[in-house]
């Protein structure tokens, strides 16, 4: 079982609220814009809380992005980034676990 909280939980952060509400109707117009929010949000990926990774990843696997309506390819860098940060803590977590 896991000790996560629900994201639905974590997305209520205001500060994130802030930021998303920021973005409504402009990634069709300003993708980098949008990008670099997000990233100033997030901060450093290395360093950043799980609980943003987990916010920001949620938000970039959302209907408009799955779907390709929303694309550009600062988003699949940030949300590529954002996973390989995961599962660098993932497995480094389950080394020492051992």
């Amino acid at each position: 079982m896991s000790d996560k909280k629900p994201i639905r939980d974590i997305v209520k952060d205001p500060s994130w609220q802030k930021v998303r509400v920021s973005l409504l109707g402009k990634w069709s117009k300003e993708p980098e814009a949008c990008c670099r929010k997000l990233e100033s949000y997030l901060g450093s990926v290395h360093s950043a809380s799980e609980e943003k990774l987990r916010i920001v990843m949620n938000y970039l696997t959302g209907t408009g992005f799955r779907t390709g309506r929303i694309k550009h390819p600062c988003i699949s860098k940030i949300r590529a980034s954002i996973s390989a940060e995961m599962k660098r803590r993932k497995f480094s977590s389950a080394g020492k676990e051992k």
